[in-house]
């Protein structure tokens, strides 16, 4: 671990890799994967993790989904490799649905509609060789909002849903490009589903481009989705939570990535639909040009609704090292942080998605690791 890592308590955990880099014969062709997200569902006690396979380490090369499944038995996680289904490829069906022609899959994000027991997986599409980068420097948009859902926690997956001329319409001509996630979003106590999102609007040839989170909402069990407001300033890929004090009143937090050097955080009185001022968290420092985190909140007491945050995100300042949570007992409160941060892997580290599970005391993440960040692993601790 670093040594200027004061505050933080190293105390590593076991991980189980889940995907892993596959050397090919072409030296320039090396599959990896890359972009966790992870969901828990309680019903049956499941896991499923979902990753990006790529044809390199290269956005621009990121090709289709992946998702593996773990089930909570015991007290402890038992995956599966009889599970592992590639999404777009090991079956012809999820090929159909899970793609588009000539697009890349990209960014997933899982969120789970309690009462219809529907599973959504929201990600992006982007056309084969455009990068964010070519988008943003055009001002013009080519990703595409979609989702497929399940009933039966992932052995079967619908039709693709294509929602970016009904959500998006008229607006998409003032994007330069948008993304999900990356990760899980969040059902709230009303029903209200969140997908956490950033955009980069511009109405003018002449601007350029700045990023800032918001949010698709859905109040309807997922049949219709609206588009929220963006956080004012610059933010980036989020995650979001809802919070809860001990009177029950609730607010969503939104947890973004920034350029600013620290963590960008919001609040939204109205579940998404627009958002207060935001303010840098100046206890949640970025990682060198920032990187992906991922926010979590949870009741500690199961006798009252009140709840803390959990935050994941590399600790070191310059380079993507040392994976860290974060917790704030006190999450209305932008200063809640505590200094000290539980270190749960000491080495190369990257995106990562956390979960609550089991009994309701453990805690699972996903994560980005290897010496070059080359594979994604599995963490479950209570």
């Amino acid at each position: 671990m670093d040594k200027t890592h004061r505050g933080s308590k190293s105390r590593p955990f076991p991980a189980t890799t889940l995907f892993k880099q596959e050397p090919q014969k072409s030296e320039r062709m090396q599959v990896t994967y890359r972009i966790p997200a992870l969901i828990y569902i309680s019903d049956n006690q499941t896991f499923l993790a979902f990753a990006e396979k790529r044809k390199t380490a290269d956005d621009t090369d990121a090709d289709v989904l992946v998702m593996k499944k773990g089930i909570w038995k015991d007290g402890g996680v038992e995956v599966s490799l009889a599970t592992l289904t590639f999404i777009g490829r090991h079956s012809h069906e999820l090929l159909t649905s899970a793609c588009q022609p000539n697009h890349r899959s990209m960014n997933p994000c899982p969120v789970y509609e309690r009462e219809s027991k529907t599973l959504f997986l929201f990600f992006i599409t982007v056309p084969v060789g455009i990068s964010e980068h070519k988008q943003i420097h055009k001002n013009k948009n080519q990703a595409r909002l979609c989702y497929i859902t399940s009933q039966d926690i992932g052995k079967t997956w619908s039709d693709i849903t294509d929602l970016t001329a009904d959500v998006i319409g008229e607006q998409e001509k003032d994007w330069a490009t948008f993304a999900v996630g990356p990760g899980h979003g969040v059902q709230t106590k009303s029903g209200r589903l969140i997908i956490p999102a950033y955009v980069y609007p511009c109405n003018s040839l002449n601007c350029k481009p700045i990023s800032r989170a918001f949010t698709f909402y859905s109040t309807s069990k997922g049949s219709t989705w609206h588009l929220g407001k963006c956080v004012d300033g610059e933010s980036n890929e989020c995650q979001m939570a809802e919070i809860i004090d001990d009177k029950g009143n609730s607010k969503l937090y939104c947890n973004a990535r920034s350029i600013s050097g620290h963590r960008v955080e919001a609040l939204s009185e109205s579940n998404g639909e627009a958002f207060d001022k935001p303010s840098s968290a100046h206890k949640l420092t970025e990682t060198g040009h920032g990187c992906q985190g991922s926010v979590l909140s949870f009741a500690p007491d199961q006798a009252t609704e009140k709840t803390w945050l959990l935050y994941c995100h590399p600790t070191n300042p310059r380079k993507r090292a040392c994976l860290g949570v974060y917790l704030n007992k006190t999450p209305w409160d932008a200063s809640g942080w505590e200094d000290h941060k539980l270190i749960i892997y000491d080495g190369p580290s990257g995106y990562s998605d956390l979960a609550q599970c089991g009994d309701g005391k453990h805690f699972a993440c996903l994560m980005e690791c290897g010496e070059i960040s080359e594979e994604i692993a599995f963490i479950c601790k209570k």
